[in-house]
C-alpha cells in the first residue's frame, strides 16, 4: 500500500508568499519551498497578472503546506484550525504572542492570526487532565474562563 500524503492548501487573496514567510519565521524547523507563478494563459478566468505568485510551498516542523493566491472569494473560518501543543508556559506565551500580533484573541486557547487563520495554542497536559474523571470538570471550568491558556491555573484546578 502506498503512503498517503495530505498537504493542507491555504487560500489567500494575494498574501500567500507573505503568509508563508510569516509562518516559517514563527516555527523552528520550518522552511520555504517552491513558488509558482501565474502565466498569461487563463487570464480571462483567474484575472491575475502574469508573473504574480500563484502558489507557495512551505513546511512547518516537517508538515508540508501550500499557500495559494486565489482572490478574495473565500475566507478562513474557525471551522478549520491548526493546533500547537506546547509543553511549557513559555512556549504558549511565545506562539500566542507571535500569532496574535495584528490578529485577535479568542476563548480557550483559540486565536486568529493577521491573515484570519485560526490556531489553538494548547498545553499538552490538557488532554491527560480531561481524561481524569475526578479533575475534568474543574479543569474545564478553569480553562473556559481563559483566552490564552495558563498551565499553572489548569494544574491547580
Amino acid at each position: 500500500m502506498e503512503s498517503l500524503k495530505i498537504t493542507p492548501c491555504l487560500w489567500f487573496d494575494n498574501q500567500a508568499e507573505e503568509a508563508a514567510r510569516f509562518y516559517v519565521s514563527i516555527f523552528k524547523d520550518s522552511k520555504m519551498g517552491n513558488i509558482s507563478y501565474y502565466t498569461k494563459e487563463g487570464f480571462e478566468i483567474h484575472g491575475r497578472e502574469a508573473g504574480s505568485v500563484l502558489t507557495v510551498e512551505f513546511q512547518i516542523n516537517g508538515q508540508e503546506f501550500t499557500a495559494m493566491n486565489g482572490g478574495p472569494i473565500f475566507k478562513f473560518s474557525e471551522a478549520i484550525s491548526f493546533q500547537i501543543f506546547c509543553e511549557t508556559q513559555a512556549d504558549i506565551d511565545e506562539y500566542w504572542g507571535k500569532l496574535t500580533k495584528n490578529g485577535e484573541e479568542g476563548q480557550c486557547g483559540w486565536l486568529k492570526d493577521k491573515y484570519g487563520l485560526s490556531w489553538q495554542v494548547v498545553p499538552t497536559v490538557l488532554s491527560k487532565l480531561m481524561l481524569d474523571p475526578i479533575r475534568a470538570e474543574r479543569v474545564m471550568k478553569a480553562f473556559l474562563k481563559m483566552t490564552k491558556f495558563d498551565i499553572e491555573k489548569i494544574l491547580q484546578a
